[in-house]
């Protein structure tokens, strides 16, 4: 069947949708479509003469002239009953730990057609985007196939829902709303309106006497001061007392001044750079044991044998800064007799290369573009050149152009079902780097390599697996997925073939020259960098300022959006 797909952007799901519904044979046409009349969705609708018209991510009405004669499938990320426009936030702010998402047919009044399809799922205590790229997209997934199934079958009627029970029907979750009294309000209060906020629209507030959206919250519980005060940084992030503890608050944006440019999401400690002379740095302990309960991007611990260097990058951009870490985090965890080294595993992103909100935000694009390259470069080869041991990706989330590439450099590579990969570089005008032109074709051979490069299409973690770009699928909760992958990693490590394996690596890696790889990608990406007329600039601040392509394209940004 030939399904179109209108979003308002093409998001982790709108992207997980479309490589899905692909792998069960289905045609998928993507049409971005924004806040007008209408007329975007009529023309889209008439270019494709869809047999079923799904909307992962809309946030424009469909005409009726257009529901009317198509049938068209709406995933709300809320229960049966519930509507609206702000369904996660409320959620969050009223603490529910158990939610759902429903597929419903578009008609007159928002949210309110007949149901296609509902599935439940839980609310971890994280963020509302976590949430969103994992348990909410793994329910709207289950949701959706089974949707499109029943909708082919042709004798599936759905299910009206129930007026009498009076539809909830809640109005958008303003900035009134999610206002942190810090004189007030208790450290878990703090952290569940930073969490209903994450990552848009962030939370308004006052920082250092200018007025910033606060993105990200994490509980600190041996940190304290008046409350209000930035007390510590770490790993890029502010801490911030409350009335009872501390928050870590990762990213800051500027609010929008009257008729300037649209501002963008910064480590706290970048954006409020050459303001926090005064106040300490409060690195965690990488060997994480008993420090379990405080916020870092990096931590390590070792399980039967194995060692587990964990990762989480807001975005899963990784800034100069970020590479230099993790590199100097990995070089600590090779250093530990364990015969197994896993890198990634946690929840979320796995990673998608360079940081261009950073390189945005420098004073020489050009040249943070190609710093940051180099140490993504630098981490990339030092996971390639890793002989004593074997080293396994676990990639709990969705990873893009140089996270795939970060992920492809193990020896093996642990997805968790769910997770979207993205292997390319080129709508964001970039040839790519990390020794992708050795890893990928190594992975997938020449041809494949090439058509993942030139399609620039996401990949699920089915596809993946099937063309050899991962070794395993781990289907699991995203809670559950560091768990496992610690279990596997214990009884990769107890295997007697392990070291068999790490002899007939290291033979390997002896007759494979890395060098020539390297120099010939960065040759051509210091020249896109030098160049300012090159698309990439271009593109980079499109992205990273959201401006999107015109209503009704068929487009696919550069990177996956929350």
């Amino acid at each position: 069947m030939h399904i179109l797909l209108l979003a308002s952007a093409f998001n982790s799901l709108t992207q997980r949708v479309q490589a899905e519904l692909r792998d069960h044979g289905h045609s998928v046409a993507v049409r971005l479509v924004h806040e007008d009349t209408g007329g975007s969705v009529r023309d889209a609708v008439r270019q494709e003469n869809p047999g079923l018209v799904v909307a992962p991510y809309l946030r424009t009405a469909i005409p009726e002239d257009v529901w009317s004669l198509h049938t068209c499938l709406i995933v709300h990320p809320g229960p049966v009953g519930d509507r609206g426009p702000s369904s996660l936030d409320w959620a969050l702010h009223e603490g529910t730990d158990r939610w759902g998402v429903t597929v419903l047919q578009a008609n007159a009044e928002m949210d309110a057609g007949d149901v296609w399809a509902s599935v439940p799922c839980v609310l971890p205590p994280v963020g509302k985007s976590d949430l969103y790229r994992n348990e909410v997209s793994d329910a709207a997934m289950a949701a959706v196939l089974l949707a499109v199934e029943r909708f082919a079958s042709g004798t599936y009627r759905p299910t009206p829902q129930d007026a009498g029970a009076g539809p909830r029907c809640r109005p958008l979750f303003r900035q009134s709303l999610r206002r942190i009294d810090w004189q007030s309000d208790s450290t878990s209060t703090v952290v569940r309106k930073l969490r209903a906020a994450d990552s848009q629209p962030g939370v308004l507030d006052d920082v250092m006497g200018d007025e910033w959206f606060l993105h990200g919250g994490y509980p600190e519980p041996r940190l304290s001061g008046r409350p209000g005060e930035i007390v510590a940084t770490r790993d890029g992030a502010i801490c911030r007392a409350t009335v009872d503890g501390a928050v870590w608050i990762p990213e800051l944006r500027p609010r929008r001044a009257p008729g300037g440019p649209a501002t963008f999401k910064l480590p706290a400690t970048v954006a409020l750079s050459g303001r926090l002379s005064a106040v300490a740095a409060r690195p965690a302990p990488l060997h994480r044991n008993g420090h379990e309960d405080t916020w870092a991007e990096i931590g390590y611990r070792e399980e039967a044998g194995a060692g587990l260097l964990s990762f989480s990058f807001r975005g899963g951009a990784m800034s100069t800064e970020q590479c230099r870490r993790l590199l100097r985090a990995y070089r600590f965890a090779c250093s530990r007799p364990t015969s197994v080294l896993v890198v990634g595993g946690g929840r979320d992103f796995f990673s998608n290369g360079i940081h261009l909100n950073v390189i945005e935000a420098a004073a020489d694009p050009g040249a943070e573009s190609w710093a940051n390259i180099n140490a993504m470069d630098d981490l990339v080869e030092a996971v390639l050149t890793t002989t004593d041991r074997l080293v396994v990706s676990a990639v709990a989330g969705n990873a893009a152009a140089g996270g795939v590439m970060l992920a492809l450099a193990a020896d093996e590579v642990w997805c968790r079902a769910g997770a979207v990969l993205n292997p390319h570089y080129r709508l964001m005008g970039l040839y790519g780097s990390e020794y992708w032109t050795y890893s990928l074709p190594r992975r997938v051979g020449a041809a494949a390599a090439e058509r993942l490069m030139q399609d620039a299409l996401p990949v699920s973690s089915a596809a993946a697996h099937g063309l050899g770009l991962v070794d395993r699928v781990i289907a699991c909760a995203p809670t559950a997925f560091d768990s496992e992958v610690g279990a596997l990693a214990a009884r990769l490590a107890a295997m007697p073939a392990t070291q068999s394996r790490v002899n007939a690596k290291k033979a390997e890696r002896d007759r494979v020259d890395l060098a020539p790889y390297r120099a010939a990608e960065l040759d051509r990406m210091r020249r896109i960098f030098e160049d300012q007329h090159h698309p990439y600039h271009g593109l980079r601040r499109a992205f990273v300022r959201k401006e999107g392509p015109a209503s009704g394209s068929a487009a696919r940004p550069p990177r996956p959006r929350d």
